[in-house]
């Protein structure tokens, strides 16, 4: 289905809500996988009350598995009511409450989040250079892909647009062998909570050499395709789903993907970013659309 926009409003304000999540309960693992259902995609979450006075125990869909350890035992962590009679699980792992010391940031860790988001900051001119679309179309399939959205942009041009969540962001980029080293390394300066390196992708490998997502090279290597044939702007968008990073940067934990990214960058696919926050009562808070970008190493 094509949906038509009519923009009542310009540019997007910082501070603006973009999505509110229904009726969010807050919690905390318990184990994952669920000692009741075996799918690492499930849960055992001791869920408050509204109130926040009494908890029971309930099975919960964490849709990004443990996310890197923000989905782990012990961790805390926003749900939604799954409105579904057929779901194995009650509620939706939506957000995690990561605790660093005093500080605190709520992080988006549930996928199909960014691509709400991102429709609506498709209607409220928030992705930039990407403004007053004529019109869009969800899911769209291209090649052997299928992308999150694709349509018209203000001039007349078509445009195809991947977009890729970023729930993980630290004071370095760099596999956990290395990565315990550098931090040690690091000046105590160097490690502001809020000015963090935001990076895609992370998760389990087989080897060194593995990727990390297969599916998020093809969908890179697709637009470059896309972008290479066809008269199309082809858009790769990660969407930055916490406010305590300062740039974003394809991650050097994946070095194939790294160079993907770079490769179709020089060829003609736009990389872009936009950056929102949370808050306790689920609240989605635009940030900006222009976290500097770390596309290749400084020299």
């Amino acid at each position: 289905m094509q949906t038509e926009i009519q923009h009542s409003s310009p540019m997007m304000e910082v501070n603006q809500v973009l999505y509110q999540i229904p009726q969010p309960v807050q919690g905390t693992v318990v184990k994952r996988p669920s000692a009741q259902c075996k799918s690492p995609y499930m849960a055992d979450v001791m869920m408050l009350s509204e109130s926040g006075e009494t908890a029971r125990e309930i099975l919960a869909h964490t849709p990004s598995l443990g996310c890197c350890g923000l989905v782990e035992k012990n961790s805390h962590v926003i749900l939604s009511k799954v409105e579904s009679a057929t779901a194995k699980s009650s509620h939706r792992v939506e957000l995690s409450i990561h605790e660093e010391g005093e500080h605190m940031e709520i992080v988006g860790v549930n996928p199909k989040l960014s691509e709400v988001i991102a429709e609506e900051c498709l209607k409220q001119n928030c992705i930039d250079g990407l403004n007053n679309v004529h019109s869009y179309k969800r899911e769209v399939s291209f090649l052997n892909s299928r992308f999150d959205f694709a349509g018209i942009d203000e001039n007349g041009r078509e445009f195809v647009m991947e977009i890729k969540t970023v729930p993980l962001a630290d004071y370095v980029d760099a596999p956990k062998k290395e990565k315990k080293k550098l931090l040690k390394e690091l000046p105590d300066d160097q490690k502001q909570f809020n000015k963090k390196i935001a990076y895609f992708p992370d998760g389990y490998k087989k080897t060194n050499t593995a990727l990390v997502s297969p599916r998020a090279l093809k969908h890179i290597q697709e637009l470059q395709e896309l972008a290479e044939t066809t008269d199309k702007r082809c858009i790769m968008c990660y969407m930055v789903q916490r406010s305590d990073a300062t740039s974003f940067q394809p991650s050097n934990i994946d070095p194939l993907y790294r160079h993907a990214v770079q490769t179709a960058w020089k060829n003609g696919v736009e990389i872009k970013t936009v950056q929102v926050k949370w808050d306790e009562n689920g609240r989605c808070i635009f940030v900006r659309n222009d976290l500097p970008i770390n596309l290749f190493d400084k020299k």
